[in-house]
This record gives C-alpha cells, sequence and structure tokens, in this order.
C-alpha cells in the first residue's frame, strides 16, 4: 500500500476514536454467530440422514449452507459498500432468526426440504458473520489491522464452546423431534448478536467506496491476490470437507453423539484460539509462511485420520485440522488486505469470500457422496490433491514477488 492510500485509510479512523471498543464487540459477535455454524455442522448430517429420501443426499443441508454463504456474500457486501456494514450486520443476524425458527419447524414437521431452506438462510447469517473480521479491520489503523482481524476470530473459540454444548444440552428438550429445541435456541442467541453489533461504530462508506476503485479485471490479475484466493479456499475448503463428513462417519462408526459434539467443539476451539497470536506471528514472519504453516497442519491432520477410526484418531484430526485451518485462512485474508486500496476494500474483500464459499459448496457435498460411498478414508486422501496445489502456488508467488514487509530478527 502506498503512502497516499495509508494515509487516506488514516483518515478513515478519527484519531480519538481507537476502535478497540468495537472490536471487542465484533469479537462477542462473532463468538455467538459463529455458534450458528457450529449447530449446523453438528446436526446437519444427521438431520439429513434422518429425513432424506436418498442416504446420499444426507449431507445436503451442510451443502445448502454453504451455498447459502456463497450466494449471499456479494449481496452482503454491495449492501455494506451502500448503506454500511451495520446494515449488512443486521440484515444477516435477522436471517439467523429464521433460520433457527424454521429449522425447529421442518424437523417438526419431518420436512427435509424445509430444513434445506433453513440453512439456506444459516449460511447467509454465516456470511457475514465471517465478514467481522475485514469489519474489525476498519476500525482501526493500518498497522493495527492484522491484529484487530485475529482478535475478532478469536471470537470462535467461544463460538466452539457454545455451539455444541448448545446442542448436548437441548437435544432432547422436545421430544421426540430431536435437534427442535437446538435450533429455537439458536434464533435467541443470533437475535443477542445483532443486538451487540447495534453498538458497533464501523466507518460509513466514503462516495470513492460507492463509486468503487480499479477495475476489478486489475485486481485480479495481481499474483498476489490469486495466491491469497487460492489458499483462503484450499484452507476452508478442506476444513469444510473433512468437518462435514466427519461428524456422520463418526456415527457410522457406532460413536455417540456426545463424542461427536465434543470432537467438533474441539475443532472449533482450535480454529479459532490461535487467532489471540495469529496477528503478531503474520507481523513477525509474514502472511506467506503463517499460511504455509496452516497447510502442513491440515495435511498432518489427514495423515493422522488415516491412521484409525476410534475416537482420539477422529479427535486429534479435527483438533489438527482446525488449527491448519486457522493460520491458512487467516493468513490468506491478511494476504487479500495487501492487495486493495482503501475504497475498493468491499468489493475485493466479498469477491474473495464469494470465491472461498463458493468452492466450498461443491466439497460439502462431494464430502457426503464420496463417505457414503466409498468410505472415510476415501474422504481423507482426495483432500492432499488441492494442499499440493495450495502449496504449489503460494511457493510460485513467494520465489516470484517475495514480501517485503516481514519484520526482520532485531528489527
Amino acid at each position: 500500500m502506498s503512502n497516499a492510500e495509508t494515509n487516506a485509510a488514516k483518515e478513515r479512523v478519527p484519531a480519538a476514536h481507537t476502535g478497540r471498543a468495537d472490536v471487542l464487540r465484533l469479537m462477542f459477535a462473532q463468538a455467538l454467530g459463529g455458534a450458528n455454524a457450529a449447530i449446523v455442522y453438528a446436526t446437519g448430517a444427521i438431520v439429513g440422514n434422518t429425513f432424506a429420501p436418498s442416504k446420499e443426499l444426507a449431507t445436503l443441508p451442510i451443502t445448502v449452507f454453504v451455498i447459502g454463504m456463497a450466494a449471499c456474500t456479494l449481496p452482503a457486501g454491495a449492501i455494506a459498500r451502500r448503506h454500511g456494514r451495520r446494515a449488512a450486520f443486521l440484515m444477516g443476524t435477522g436471517c439467523g432468526v429464521i433460520a433457527g425458527l424454521l429449522a425447529a419447524l421442518a424437523i417438526v414437521l419431518n420436512s427435509f426440504w424445509l430444513f434445506c431452506a433453513a440453512t439456506f438462510f444459516g449460511g447467509a447469517y454465516a456470511a457475514v458473520v465471517l465478514s467481522f473480521r475485514f469489519a474489525a479491520a476498519d476500525c482501526v489503523s493500518p498497522e493495527r489491522r492484522p491484529r484487530a482481524l485475529s482478535i475478532v476470530m478469536a471470537g470462535g473459540v467461544f463460538a466452539g464452546v457454545i455451539g455444541p454444548q448448545l446442542v448436548t444440552f437441548t437435544m432432547n428438550l422436545w421430544e421426540p423431534h430431536l435437534f427442535a429445541a437446538t435450533f429455537l435456541a439458536q434464533a435467541v442467541v443470533a437475535a443477542l448478536c445483532g443486538f451487540i453489533l447495534l453498538g458497533v461504530q464501523v466507518p460509513k462508506p466514503t462516495a470513492a467506496e460507492v463509486r468503487g476503485g480499479r477495475p476489478l479485471g486489475d485486481i485480479l490479475r495481481q499474483p498476489r491476490f490469486i495466491t491469497a484466493v487460492i489458499c483462503g479456499v484450499v484452507s476452508y475448503m478442506l476444513m469444510n470437507f473433512i468437518m462435514t463428513a466427519a461428524p456422520l462417519a463418526m456415527h457410522l462408526n457406532d460413536l455417540s453423539q456426545e463424542m461427536s459434539n465434543l470432537g467438533l467443539q474441539w475443532h472449533i476451539i482450535a480454529m479459532y484460539a490461535p487467532s489471540f497470536i495469529t496477528g503478531k506471528l503474520i507481523t513477525r514472519f509474514g502472511a506467506a509462511r503463517v499460511v504455509a504453516s496452516g497447510l502442513a497442519l491440515t495435511a498432518t491432520s489427514i495423515a493422522i485420520g488415516l491412521t484409525g477410526v476410534d475416537v482420539m484418531h477422529f479427535w486429534l484430526t479435527l483438533i489438527l485440522l482446525g488449527l491448519g485451518w486457522n493460520f491458512g485462512f487467516v493468513g490468506a485474508s491478511a494476504l487479500v488486505l495487501e492487495c486493495h486500496r482503501p475504497e475498493e476494500r468491499t468489493r475485493v474483500q466479498s469477491l474473495n469470500d464469494f470465491a472461498v464459499f463458493g468452492t466450498m459448496a461443491v466439497g460439502s457435498f462431494y464430502s457426503g457422496s464420496l463417505l457414503t460411498a466409498h468410505g472415510w478414508d476415501v474422504v481423507l486422501w482426495v483432500s492432499f490433491a488441492p494442499l499440493a496445489f495450495a502449496l504449489g502456488a503460494l511457493a510460485l508467488n513467494e520465489r516470484l514477488q517475495p514480501n517485503p514487509g516481514v519484520k526482520q530478527a532485531g528489527t
């Protein structure tokens, strides 16, 4: 980013407004909003396996959830660009309330397709929740952006506890309708998230942002942006691909729902706990090295998953998968911040997320098909191919365009 662009970005954050309170509010909102995704992943494939007209469609509700994320990313970005991020936030939390109410109704009515419609609204909510990280970067000065981004992502640690525990304590409250009470509770949590977001003071869009910036084609041709998108796509797609299949794989291997919930809980905690330090690591070593570490951790998780199907194999696979996702996705998000000017941020960020979530939809659908047709091991073996592609793209970009911003030892 040039000096002129940096100065323009600083002008967006008033000197008297540090943004610290806004970042903390966004972190708490991330904790509540992230519980939505945890609930869907913990229950979606099991509800689908119960109600679907074909067992091969068991993970379709999760696929529709991801489609909702992809489909609503660009509209949410357009709302944020024209009316401010707060308007997009409230639209998203409204979708979260609708998702919970529709899902509960679908379970009571034994309607698979209504449940899929509910998860679509849940995906719209999740897309807005994931924009909190970029909103936090808007609230602070440029030099504090990696730290603000990672602090908000750290709110997912609490989501990792809230979501699975909400499932555990509510899934049998409305017998015989398993999980119906869980989704009613999720609707209440979404409404609480919206209330917290009312107090966030995100800078309003400027006239330059509404008009845009450089043509998108110029931005898309940047090698660093292409690399950021590839690494973000692979990190998130593989996390979703494996996590979608894991609860159903545990169920098919006669492991209890409580064990599955705990495995998912520790997975989500592992996804977000490193965020307390990821920003510092990015500042110290550079985003590309952090992304490479994340991809390596994901490869390790897959290798461990291939060694057995006991509880500990699943848990360790999910924990390392979560750690790998954090370094890979947060690092890739930081790379995106290096590729746009202040007035281009909402367009570029929403385009990046659209690419990530759109690819995830393919992964989540084929995850269920592969699992039911060929088993857990095939799901894991297939995951190595996109990992190798992302590592190759990252290595090529760093060879051609090394990051000059890495802080060297002793400086």
